[in-house]
């Protein structure tokens, strides 16, 4: 059996990341290793997301990556974040 242990998304808008995740429910803390970035990285659940600025030189973002995550309350949550002001790009839908 093979489990995720770790997501990492690197972004240009590490703020905007930021206050997306925590309002899905995810807590973070904010750090870096070594040399490396400062970055946020998840607390208390399985995978751990993080997430990172893109690296120097680089200017777009990769908008081809999928996550999707189970919730307790799809409408409630929606409600949510448009009210903290997110764009909700399209309605929830079901697909193959």
């Amino acid at each position: 059996m093979v489990d995720i242990f770790l997501i990492v998304i690197k972004t240009n808008k590490l703020q905007e990341q930021f206050e997306f995740y925590t309002q899905l429910g995810f807590l973070f803390e904010y750090h870096k290793h070594g040399n490396g970035p400062y970055h946020y990285a998840s607390t208390g659940s399985k995978p751990v997301l993080e997430i990172y600025p893109l690296p120097k030189g680089i200017t777009e973002a990769d908008n081809t990556t999928r996550l999707g995550f189970t919730v307790e309350n799809l409408d409630a949550l929606i409600d949510k974040l448009m009210f903290a002001g997110i764009k909700i790009i399209s309605a929830p839908a079901k697909t193959a």
